[in-house]
């Protein structure tokens, strides 16, 4: 089985996206800062924030949906705003989390909630903005092995990634949510953005659910690509339980289809 965690960046570089992806081969994708504005016709908008001007591709949850037709697709929208053409009009869209299984592996089970605010279709939420999570149970066709995945998208502080009563909030959300999902059996991977230094309490709450980091653990000093340039440079993470059996585990440095680079589990 293969597990594949990214933030795409809402499509910036959607032309180095598109293939890699395709060609990573995953069994589950767990993707952030997923963009969808449903019946807008044009391929690319803007997203205004202040100084932060990002070129965010439309439909990007539906064109990722559609090259992975054997799969079965969630978008998980964490907030909603505008986002602005090239002649000045401007059209409501979302951000959020997008999950994708392949069909061999069976969902039988799901939980969804805000790690950190909630919901708001208004100008993108407050600062620091709405961040969710989704925790997914499979079961395998083949064997019938059991296996928990989850995934975040963790708040992003203007003031940087050290921890606050706010992320420590954020990381006990995020096991409740597990909890409420997972059965004892399972085998568990918990993946993504998590926007926090590998000194963070969310480490040490996810321990007690029996985690271990892998990008830390294996000497990986950097997720992100050269697109990003402040340090420092931790912020993707993937952490698995005692049970899963690891054959292989990747940071991607190449190709940078992100600002972040690619988490990739081949697992057993």
């Amino acid at each position: 089985m293969r597990i594949l965690s990214l933030n795409v960046w809402g499509g910036k570089l959607y032309d180095a996206l598109m293939p890699y992806l395709l060609a990573a081969a995953p069994d589950v994708l767990c993707l952030q800062e997923v963009v969808r504005t449903p019946a807008v016709p044009v391929p690319w908008l803007t997203y205004r924030d202040g100084e932060t001007i990002l070129p965010q591709r439309t439909n990007l949850f539906d064109e990722i949906r559609a090259l992975f037709p054997e799969h079965d697709a969630i978008f998980a929208p964490a907030a909603g705003g505008l986002l602005h053409g090239e002649d000045g009009t401007s059209f409501p869209s979302q951000f959020g989390l997008a999950t994708l299984v392949h069909r061999s592996f069976s969902i039988i089970g799901q939980s969804l909630d805000f790690v950190h605010g909630r919901f708001s279709d208004e100008d993108w939420g407050a600062h620091p903005r709405p961040r969710n999570a989704h925790c997914l149970r499979l079961v395998d066709q083949r064997d019938g092995g059991t296996l928990t995945i989850a995934q975040m998208h963790g708040l992003r502080d203007p003031a940087g990634k050290h921890d606050t009563p706010a992320r420590t909030a954020q990381a006990k959300a995020l096991v409740r949510l597990i909890e409420r999902t997972r059965q004892k059996d399972d085998r568990l991977v918990v993946c993504g953005d998590f926007n926090v230094l590998p000194s963070s309490i969310t480490f040490e709450a996810l321990g007690e659910l029996g985690l271990r980091d892998l990008v830390t653990e294996r000497g990986h000093a950097d997720t992100r690509t050269s697109h990003y340039q402040k340090t420092p440079r931790f912020a993707d993470y993937l952490l698995v339980t005692p049970q899963v059996d690891v054959v292989d585990f990747q940071v991607v440095a190449e190709p940078e289809v992100s600002d972040h680079r690619a988490l990739v589990l081949d697992m057993r």
